[in-house]
């Protein structure tokens, strides 16, 4: 084939969507997830259900919440603040109790992809004892500290008696279909539509049933589709200290199956 027409084509296909784009899960998904990690009480389980409600609720990619081979790189140890109200916590030293009661948290973009590097991403407690940033990064950080991490240590990693191992996107997705088989065709989409990318998508369009501002929406995604965007700051507590609330509210919604979905 002619080189200007493979060119054309590759430039097609990027503009196209795809065929079978992933589904977003609403958060009665993520609240199976977080259930069976409580029951199960180990490491693993807990760091994945960890990890996928850090990507809902900071609308990651893949690569910034797991050990994904991309352009991207998961968040680390380094790159998290936490707040009692106007106190900002000492990670090293705060008490696992204080972390634990923390009501607001943030990210540092480091080195992830379609981040501003430098900037941080905050959001506050949504009010759930176990579905909210704030707990999230407080029990990964007790599990990382109680275990001598450095600094530079993904969030991703979990420590066990035998070594260490971390998320891989495989493991999300088996954890998504696994939950999304558990509640059944109700939910308006087969298991087979969600994988690892789906938790960006779940988490703008729970905000976006919480008529949360699309603009908003796209720069808290870090999606460019207008370059006003690069000069908004998400650094502003205020605007992004409600949405993890409003999240967990917007997010209990279902899709209107299509034939593949069996009738219940």
């Amino acid at each position: 084939m002619d080189f200007r027409l493979q060119r054309m084509l590759s430039a097609y296909t990027k503009e196209d969507p795809p065929p079978n784009r992933v589904k977003p899960v609403p958060v009665p998904v993520l609240r199976r997830i977080f259930h069976v990690a409580a029951t199960m009480n180990d490491a693993y389980f807990q760091c994945l259900a960890d990890m996928i409600g850090l990507a809902f609720f900071f609308l990651l990619r893949p690569g910034e919440y797991t050990n994904s081979p991309s352009d991207s790189t998961p968040f680390e140890f380094r790159d998290v603040q936490m707040f009692r109200g106007q106190q900002r916590l000492d990670l090293a030293t705060a008490s696992d109790a204080q972390l634990l009661t923390a009501t607001f948290a943030s990210l540092t973009f480091r080195d992830q992809k379609n981040g501003v590097k430098g900037e941080v991403v905050g959001l506050g407690h949504s009010g759930d004892p176990f579905l909210s940033p704030t707990k999230i990064l407080a029990r990964r950080i007790i599990h990382l500290r109680n275990n001598n991490a450095a600094p530079t240590t993904p969030l991703c990693k979990y420590f066990t008696a035998t070594g260490s191992k971390t998320i891989l996107p495989k493991h999300i997705t088996e954890s998504l279909r696994d939950a999304v088989t558990f509640l059944g065709p109700a939910l308006g989409f087969l298991p087979s539509d969600v994988t690892a990318r789906c938790l960006r998508a779940a988490g703008a369009n729970a905000l976006l049933c919480s008529n949360v501002d699309t603009d908003i929406i796209r720069l808290l995604g870090r999606w460019r589709s207008d370059e006003m965007l690069r000069y908004l700051h998400l650094q502003a507590a205020p605007l992004m200290s409600d949405f993890s609330r409003r999240m967990l509210a917007g997010g209990n919604f279902t899709l209107i199956p299509n034939q593949l979905v069996p009738v219940y």
